[in-house]
């Protein structure tokens, strides 16, 4: 059975950084649609404590979901040095495709379609898929190539992760400070090293109660215009069922690869809020009775780029692999973990073998 090895990676970061002081001028207001009375500023400075996201991207009107995944896209192929016109898949994960800057939602054509198109790729059977499956759509969309490379129906995969959640915040809303837009792509490819790659997987998925932890939904401020729907999220039940689910499911995987926490260098986890991943990691260590460990073990970008759900995990694997996260650097036959949490509610976690 072939194993799946990433061979190449690409990430584009938008140009526009944006602080605290884009906020300044915001009026808040409780999930209950009370308006918030105390100063903006205050606000702004607890949301920086709890989170620890100071800045984040937004990409220019003129721009779009599908071009800045293109963007990502064709870093990776460079980097893989592969013909474009071998991918036999293109798999593309979004929450909400192509959205216009008043916030239209557009899935049709679907995003993968529309990359293949840019890209300029003539082969009919190279095939385009979407994966909708929340902010772990990235890491869901890496099980999918992994499982069509090891069913032998593909050879090499292009694998996308991009979003624009600027474009679906509420603007009464203080977690739109947590969302941002970017984009990371990777190009996977089948290999009959033994050992290799994605050495295990697994996903989760509780559609019960949870089921809107995470959904679109009105404006919290009434009186502002109910037709359009935004992201809205229930912070607490979130990070209370991140916590209780996310380290056991890491674990379970990491045992399905025959290994144990001392043998990961690296976990790429979802960059959600600084302290929901804080969090997690260290129950994560609890549950193989480990008190103390280097918290270097888990790189964190949402300081700088906040959460841009989907784009997360490949955004940092292309910046440490390309050298460009200081400190952080990936061991020659090393072991990572890429694991997510998202919408629906959904868990998944990969364990990855670098050649």
């Amino acid at each position: 059975m072939p194993n799946t090895i990433i061979i190449g990676s690409g990430s584009y970061l938008p140009n526009r950084v944006i602080g605290r002081d884009f906020f300044l001028d915001s009026e808040f207001y409780t999930d209950e649609g009370v308006k918030i009375d105390k100063p903006v500023e205050e606000t702004i400075a607890k949301f920086v404590e709890i989170t620890e996201i100071e800045n984040r991207r937004f990409i220019d009107e003129d721009l779009s979901n599908s071009q800045i995944g293109f963007e990502a896209a064709k870093i990776a192929i460079a980097d893989a040095n592969v013909d474009q016109e071998e991918l036999d898949y293109i798999i593309y994960a979004s929450n909400f495709g192509e959205v216009t800057v008043n916030g239209y939602v557009d899935f049709m054509p679907t995003m993968a379609a529309r990359v293949k198109n840019k890209l300029g790729i003539k082969n009919r059977k190279c095939i385009t898929y979407d994966m909708i499956f929340g902010c772990p759509g990235w890491v869901e969309a890496m099980i999918l190539a992994d499982n069509l490379i090891k069913a032998k129906v593909a050879k090499t995969i292009l694998v996308i992760g991009a979003e624009t959640l600027s474009r679906v915040t509420d603007p009464y809303d203080r977690n739109r400070m947590i969302f941002a837009d970017g984009a990371g792509a990777v190009v996977v490819q089948a290999t009959d090293e033994e050992n290799v790659g994605i050495i295990a997987h697994n996903t989760i998925c509780d559609n019960g109660p949870e089921l809107n932890y995470l959904a679109n939904g009105p404006s919290i401020n009434e009186a502002s215009d109910q037709t359009r729907l935004f992201v809205r999220m229930q912070g607490r039940k979130i990070y209370e069922y991140a916590l209780k689910n996310v380290p056991g499911a890491i674990k379970e995987t990491i045992e399905d690869a025959k290994l144990s926490i001392e043998d990961i260098d690296k976990i790429l986890i979802h960059q959600a809020n600084a302290k929901m991943d804080y969090a997690m990691i260290d129950r994560l260590h609890k549950l193989y009775d480990v008190k103390d460990y280097d918290h270097s073990v888990s790189p964190m970008t949402v300081q700088d780029l906040g959460n841009t759900s989907v784009a997360t995990i490949p955004t940092m694997f292309d910046l440490i692999i390309k050298g460009k996260m200081e400190g952080h650097t990936f061991k020659d036959k090393g072991n990572i973990v890429m694991t997510s949490v998202g919408a629906g509610m959904n868990i998944n976690a990969i364990v990855y073998k670098f050649p």
